[in-house]
């Protein structure tokens, strides 16, 4: 398994992200319930979000965004993806 951070900048038509935002949660709790997102919720000034994922490879993280109600509805303005190596805290594997 692979962790990835994802930095989502909204776009500016409040209105149309306010319309949104209510699937792309449901939508986001559902990958939480299967474990594939451990983390999320958007920036204080809400201007965008930023959540962790655990998945499988980038392949299986870009149909996860590919999917997600901010992308088919055009609400992410961009993203920033990175793979982070946790090597410390609560979500460290025991071994």
């Amino acid at each position: 398994m692979a962790w990835y951070t994802v930095d989502t900048t909204y776009i500016n038509d409040r209105e149309k992200l306010l319309d949104v935002r209510p699937r792309h949660r449901d939508y986001l709790r559902a990958l939480a319930d299967d474990g594939l997102v451990v983390a999320g919720g958007p920036w204080g000034d809400d201007t965008g979000g930023f959540a962790v994922y655990q998945v499988a490879d980038r392949a299986q993280l870009d149909q996860l965004l590919a999917d997600d109600p901010y992308t088919t509805e055009n609400v992410a303005a961009g993203r920033e993806i990175r793979e982070w190596k946790i090597t410390l805290g609560a979500w460290v594997p025991k071994s």
